[in-house]
């Protein structure tokens, strides 16, 4: 039973940083179609926030309080920055897009490495988090399960915020038909660069939570964008539900293969049968419901 249980729950401590980071990416490339490979270093970033935040803050349990919204803010201005600086002229132009973000994320990580040192700094987790739950015998770390209610809540507060909210209504009309939205009075500058802010923040909320379980790293975005571009995929581009599950079910299937092969061959297995599974399902497990005739 242990054998289960052990990679089911750090699978799906692993899934939840994957949503955080998948949740920016599959509004910015479902609404936008843009391929941001700049979104790991959102992560990052907001690893490094935690980590300041600790150094003003003495306290571990209110600097991880303080960080959380601290990164959100930060990554979500990052995530601005560029939209407003490059992304804007590189719109229905995918491929730029990636080749770009490919250069900001680099640049981005050279940054880190000359402000922090290339080898990261630990970040302290409080102590309400430094102990763990036994779950038929495995001692599930607290940190992990904190990172699991950290996707939920913001799952949650994205979902109202899409659902129930005018900036939520106008993001789904222009995912769905951006020119009739425009005809309708939709801004649809304004929500591209609200939507860039809030994907980003998202992710930097990810970054507050890995930092926590592995501390800070100059590199630290470039182990999640490509899984996370992958969930966006499966889970279908621009559905909040595909994502989750497909977040889960990729972090418990990766957590599986690692216990029964080296990390890198579970990582190679796990995208072979994404792969397969976009050959027989190509447009991912849920698909957006849209007017667009074209």
């Amino acid at each position: 039973m242990r054998e289960l249980i052990t990679p089911f729950l750090t699978g799906t401590a692993s899934g939840a940083i994957l949503l955080l980071a998948a949740l920016g990416l599959t509004l910015t490339f479902g609404q936008m179609g843009v391929i941001n490979m700049a979104n790991g270093e959102f992560l990052m970033a907001g690893a490094y926030v935690a980590y300041l935040t600790q150094q003003v803050i003495t306290s571990s349990g209110l600097s991880i309080i303080v960080a959380i919204p601290a990164a959100f803010l930060v990554a979500g201005l990052m995530g601005l920055l560029l939209e407003v600086t490059i992304i804007q002229f590189m719109y229905k132009r995918p491929l730029d897009t990636l080749l770009v973000t490919v250069g900001v994320s680099l640049v981005l990580q050279q940054l880190a490495r000359d402000l922090f040192g290339a080898q990261g700094d630990p970040v302290r987790a409080p102590s309400w988090l430094g102990g763990s739950i036994s779950v038929f015998g495995y001692a599930w770390p607290h940190r992990q399960l904190f990172t699991i209610l950290l996707a939920v809540a913001a799952l949650g507060a994205l979902s109202a915020l899409l659902k129930y909210s005018s900036f939520g209504r106008r993001i789904r009309a222009t995912v769905q038909n951006r020119e009739l939205a425009e005809t309708l009075g939709v801004s649809t500058r304004n929500v591209d660069r609200l939507t860039f802010f809030l994907g980003s923040g998202l992710a930097g909320v990810g970054g507050v939570a890995i930092a926590m379980i592995s501390g800070t790293n100059p590199t630290l975005g470039t182990a999640y964008i490509i899984p996370a571009f992958l969930v966006v995929v499966a889970g279908g581009v621009g559905q909040l539900k595909g994502t989750v599950i497909a977040a889960w079910v990729i972090g418990v299937m990766t957590a599986y293969l690692t216990d029964r092969f080296s990390g890198s061959w579970s990582q190679v297995i796990t995208f072979a049968l994404v792969v397969v599974f976009l050959q027989i399902r190509p447009q991912g497990l849920f698909t957006v419901r849209t007017r667009s005739l074209a």
